[in-house]
């Protein structure tokens, strides 16, 4: 069995240094915002190339409290995207904003710089790209679209850690970024976490005093805040982690170099690969390939020992739960198609060559077995 993902690995390979990490932590004897979350802060915000970072909770919360952070709340509206995961659109709504969602680029499955223009309203107040899976979004033209009408910049870097639009990280070009340290993530701590980013210290003080009851004195409330505090024990495991981070992403890079090597041949047979555009350096959260008959694919696999995974299959605007934002089916018809197609297969830095090989020979042989007319229709 090859699973999606496998953070074993990842812990068998750090062990000394994580539990000497966590020991640290446990003789001083203080869990929370103490010395371990302000060294993560400092050195996170060098990695991202901002002046500030703030631990957080969740990469939920991130996004949450920059938003708040900004000003936005009820009657504001922030320009998003329906291919994401649920997190970015609950967030806006946590804020008491309404989310506009647009479609997606189809080459980089981020938000389509040319979708937003259209519709920016009087009540908008940001423009919040996500850098999914790995490929950040084309930040240029949305940077120059948000200056030009007054709009905040919020990037959601929940999926990109360590990944650079024309030679910058991602987080360093809006106004505000958050990421996520969800386990899973190119850099996750063991549960839940995140971080508020920018070069702005006003947000950045705005986010230290949202994250904790609006304290700028302990027990004295000067704005109406919330709990949301990456805590000591979640920091230290960060830190261990974050001297690796650089390596990992090269490690995902190879590893996505040998899947296409392997893969490229098989675009006639309908299967779509991953593209880099010349402007970015992806760091492959996902290895996410496109099939017109992905159900299928992915049973295949199955069958076969290969986990997979679909992010995602649903797109949010025709998610129950928001069928009141009003958007019908086939109203972000790139999105939709992705939501059909796509599937990740695995990918993290731990995955062997000779593991890669296997998958990729699974795939091969799936797509010998799986009708395919070329034209995307199942076959008759």
């Amino acid at each position: 069995m090859i699973p999606p993902f496998d953070l074993t690995r990842q812990y068998a390979g750090l062990k000394e240094e994580i539990d000497a990490a966590i020991a640290r932590v446990l003789a001083r004897g203080r869990f929370i915002l103490g010395e371990e979350v302000a060294a993560f802060e400092e050195e996170f915000a060098a990695a991202c190339g901002v002046a500030h970072a703030v631990g957080v909770a969740s990469g939920t919360d991130a996004l949450y409290l920059a938003l708040r952070a900004c000003g936005i709340g009820p009657g504001d509206k922030v320009i998003t995207v329906s291919h994401t995961a649920v997190a970015t659109v609950a967030a806006v709504e946590l804020a008491g904003a309404r989310p506009v969602l647009v479609d997606v680029d189809p080459r980089r499955y981020t938000m389509d710089p040319a979708k937003v223009e259209e519709r920016i309203t009087p009540r908008t107040r940001a423009v919040l790209p996500v850098h999914l899976y790995g490929c950040p979004a084309d930040l240029a033209p949305l940077l120059e679209i948000a200056r030009r009408h007054g709009l905040f910049l919020i990037e959601d870097c929940a999926q990109a850690h360590g990944a650079r639009y024309r030679g910058r990280p991602v987080g360093s070009w809006g106004d505000v970024a958050a990421f996520s340290f969800y386990p899973t993530k190119n850099l996750g701590a063991f549960g839940d976490g995140g971080a508020v980013v920018t070069n702005d210290p006003a947000l950045a003080e705005r986010v230290r005093l949202l994250r904790e009851y609006g304290w700028a004195q302990r027990y004295v409330s000067h704005i109406r805040g919330t709990n949301s505090r990456l805590d000591e024990l979640q920091a230290a495991v960060l830190r261990v982690k974050l001297r690796h981070l650089e390596s990992w992403n090269e490690r995902r890079r190879q590893i996505a170099a040998l899947y296409a090597e392997y893969l490229t041949e098989l675009a006639g047979q309908g299967l779509v690969l991953p593209g880099e555009p010349e402007d970015s350096w992806h760091v492959y959260h996902l290895y996410v390939v496109r099939h017109p008959r992905r159900d299928a694919l992915q049973a295949f696999l199955r069958e076969r020992g290969i986990g997979t995974l679909v992010h995602y299959p649903v797109p949010v605007h025709l998610q129950p739960a928001y069928a009141d934002l009003g958007y019908p089916a086939g109203s972000l018809p790139v999105s939709e198609t992705l939501a059909r197609e796509v599937l990740s297969l695995p990918m993290y830095p731990e995955l062997t060559d000779e593991e890669v090989r296997q998958v990729a020979e699974a795939v091969r042989t799936a797509l010998m077995h799986i009708p395919f007319s070329g034209n995307g229709d199942e076959p008759h």
